[in-house]
């Protein structure tokens, strides 16, 4: 098939595109009394854009640019997951640009560049063509993290994840040259076929291991993994609410979309090389995120530690990943969509809350239970999803995280993680408690808009369809799975 017969396969991308440029340019027109028109507009063109990938993209495994990126059901399953995100992201931002925010249309344009930016992540099959794709992510959230100008907090959280970003970028950048210097190709499919040809060979040189490892470094302050994850609590913390919402589902879920297709695809003929030093980082980014968690008073700083604790049990999945099996590459997936739910519940909760009281911290929520049962469920909920109990997401994504490196001899690895998750159960009923055990100063209720009621709402249903019929998420990651290792 030629080059220009393939070129509608890339149509949610061309469409993603000319969708930011669209919103840039409406948004010179439109008085500040209907920006809100922007996000509607944008809501609808990421709906019609999902479908269009379903058409053009649905059943097709294809290769373009010589293997420079692939459209497949991995890359169809990635893409509908950042789609849906931004959608939602992009609504449960509304009410908060228009009380706490200015300049709502470089807002969701920068929203919709990253969305093509991960979406490229997941169809990259060679390492500079990612390298770029995380770039154009990582610039359009050091923008949305400083995006409150007028707050300190935000210019010190913008400036700290630029600085420590270009820093992690470097790195990835230089481990990406050293393993290019010694295999001399760049693609998975060629990094692979060169690592099998070393498997076994004498004088391998320690170049190549010392790039691999410098760009897991590189990889791990990106994802936010123990003991590259020193910037997430204080960018978390100064970025404006639904930014930190964002960057705790979106930039993971694309650094593992891209850690899943680089390690299934190209580093898989040295998995005993690698396995134990991602099942260590794991270990030790679990027990630290959850750990540091129970000593923070802030509700942004708990949810930052929660996610690295997180990035922990993710790398749990990453370390179960083998050739002979989906197990582990279908658990991280899996997770990905069950903590994307959980985390929406909890945030845009967090929003609303926010929204009518402009307050974060964890001693702020006493008495919500009172003044707003619905959020205060919402989010106890969210949390008791996120520890892992029975009958919500976290019970079904964990257990297939745990059995996955049970498979693959890895007993401890899970047994680990199981306390991680006790550990995290701990200073998840902190928060609980606060709501429904401390009493308010006041207790004028909270309104809340019906949007972030809805939300909020289809949020906690997703929590409980995954924890209680996983089956079709399951079918779509093992789709994917086949995809990645075909």
């Amino acid at each position: 098939m030629s080059l220009t017969a393939d070129l509608h396969l890339l149509l949610p991308e061309f469409l993603l595109a000319g969708l930011a440029l669209l919103i840039f340019a409406i948004d010179l027109f439109l008085p500040d009394n209907r920006k809100h028109l922007l996000a509607w507009l944008s809501v609808l063109a990421i709906v019609g854009i999902i479908i269009s990938g379903f058409l053009v993209q649905w059943g097709v495994d294809t290769a373009l640019y010589n293997g420079l990126v692939v459209i497949d059901s991995y890359t169809l399953f990635f893409q509908t997951f950042f789609l849906v995100l931004g959608a939602v992201i992009i609504l449960g931002s509304m009410e908060y640009l228009n009380k706490h925010l200015a300049y709502p249309g470089e807002y969701y344009a920068l929203v919709i560049l990253s969305i093509l930016a991960m979406t490229a992540m997941a169809a990259s099959r060679e390492l500079l063509t990612a390298y770029i794709s995380l770039e154009l992510m990582s610039f359009c959230f050091y923008i949305m993290a400083s995006y409150a100008r007028d707050n300190p907090k935000s210019n010190e959280a913008g400036i700290k994840y630029i600085l420590i970003g270009s820093f992690s970028s470097a790195i990835l950048l230089f481990g990406l040259s050293m393993l290019y210097g010694v295999l001399g190709v760049t693609s998975y499919a060629d990094i692979a076929a060169q690592l099998e040809l070393l498997q076994g060979a004498d004088g391998v040189s320690p170049a190549l291991w010392v790039g691999l490892a410098m760009i897991l470094v590189g990889l791990g302050f990106k994802m936010a993994a123990v003991p590259f994850h020193m910037w997430a609590p204080d960018v978390y913390e100064g970025a404006p609410l639904p930014v930190t919402a964002y960057l705790a589902v979106g930039s993971k879920a694309a650094a593992f979309a891209l850690v899943l297709r680089l390690f299934g695809e190209g580093l898989m003929p040295s998995v005993d090389d690698w396995k134990i030093i991602v099942a260590v980082l794991a270990a030790i980014t679990m027990l630290v995120g959850n750990l540091v968690a129970i000593a923070q008073s802030n509700l942004k700083r708990l949810m930052a530690y929660s996610s690295v604790g997180q990035v922990g049990f993710l790398l749990v999945g990453v370390a179960s990943l083998s050739a002979g099996s989906y197990l582990g590459s279908n658990s991280v997936m899996l997770h990905l969509v069950g903590y994307a739910a959980t985390n929406m519940a909890v945030f845009i909760a967090m929003i609303a809350f926010f929204n009518a009281t402009s307050k974060e911290e964890i001693s702020d929520l006493a008495g919500l239970a009172d003044r707003n049962p619905f959020l205060a469920a919402s989010i106890a909920i969210g949390l008791f999803s996120l520890a892992g109990l029975p009958f919500f997401a976290g019970f079904a994504t964990k257990f297939y995280l745990f059995t996955a490196a049970a498979n693959q001899g890895l007993l401890w690895l899970a047994g680990l993680a199981i306390f991680s998750s006790l550990i995290s159960l701990y200073y998840y009923i902190m928060v609980i408690r606060q709501m429904y055990m401390v009493p308010a100063e006041s207790n004028e209720p909270h309104p809340t808009s019906p949007l972030l009621i809805g939300l909020v709402a289809l949020s906690v249903l997703g929590i409980f369809f995954i924890g209680i019929y996983p089956g079709p998420i399951v079918d779509a990651a093992g789709a994917a799975s086949t995809a990645l290792f075909s």
